[in-house]
């Protein structure tokens, strides 16, 4: 990642979102500094992708308020600030979005130009050249003229990636960008991404993946003493990487057992996860 901590480019205050007749997420107070990585984690259905979407601006808060830092660093509200002024600052890559099956590769990808270009200056060989250096990021730079349905499941998401790519912004926002993805392409394509964007927020549930992977992680959670199943989530835990994933934390907020060891080869940590004991014993 690049950049300086000079300020948050990302901010929320007091946020809950309510979907339908639950309240899933409540009290969330967050600050995403310009460049630096941030994971969001937590068990399924605490409310990560929710969370992911407010950030994005898709959504909008129930209670409390999101702020986008706009090119010269001053936080505005995310709502009042223009859906291509958005699109110009941050890329939002949702979890389940596929390419269409409708268009070529590069065209889909070149959809990301749009926010950055007017009409007449689409399609220039300037545009194509952003498009397949996207492409290539993801090793699809071959398949440029390709049916997007001629592209199999991963190959369909690293496609979605390039768009995100193509869109140049500061921010990126990635809903589970591992998804459907074979083990080496979860790791270059995580790189990747943190070598082209200035700031980077992720959800993931590979929880080995997020202690390496990123500067600092949050842990979404429901806190002691609400329904552990449908009660609203809120930020439990936010900080290095080897801090939050602590024994005891991972036991609290994940329910399994775990043990942080450093790689014999490349100094680097990774998170082993075995059943947790039982405490009755």
């Amino acid at each position: 990642m690049s950049g300086q901590e000079i300020g948050p480019v990302l901010r929320l205050r007091g946020v809950g979102a309510r979907l339908g007749e639950r309240d899933v997420l409540r009290d969330i107070d967050l600050d995403v500094p310009v460049g630096t990585s941030l994971g969001i984690v937590g068990v399924n259905g605490v409310g990560k992708s929710t969370l992911l979407r407010i950030l994005a601006g898709v959504l909008r808060p129930t209670t409390g308020h999101s702020y986008l830092a706009d090119s010269s660093g001053v936080l505005r509200e995310t709502s009042r600030t223009s859906s291509r002024e958005r699109s110009r600052r941050l890329a939002y890559v949702p979890q389940e979005e596929v390419a269409s099956t409708e268009l070529l590769v590069g065209e889909m990808v070149a959809l990301g130009r749009v926010p950055r270009t007017r009409p007449w200056a689409r399609g220039g060989t300037q545009e194509r050249e952003i498009v397949r250096a996207a492409l290539d990021a993801v090793g699809l730079a071959d398949r440029i003229d390709d049916p997007c349905d001629r592209l199999s499941g991963g190959e369909r998401r690293r496609a979605v990636m390039a768009r995100g790519l193509a869109q140049e912004c500061p921010v990126m926002l990635l809903d589970e960008p591992t998804n459907h993805l074979d083990v080496a392409w979860q790791l270059r394509l995580l790189q990747t991404v943190a070598d082209r964007a200035e700031t980077l927020v992720a959800t993931i549930h590979d929880l080995d993946l997020a202690l390496r992977s990123f500067d600092r992680l949050a842990v979404l959670g429901r806190p002691q003493g609400s329904d552990p199943d449908t009660g609203p989530a809120t930020v439990v835990a936010h900080g290095p990487p080897a801090e939050v994933l602590d024994a005891i934390s991972v036991d609290l907020h994940f329910g399994v057992g775990s043990v942080q060891v450093t790689h014999p080869h490349l100094a680097q940590p990774h998170l082993l996860i075995h059943p947790r004991k039982d405490h009755s014993a």
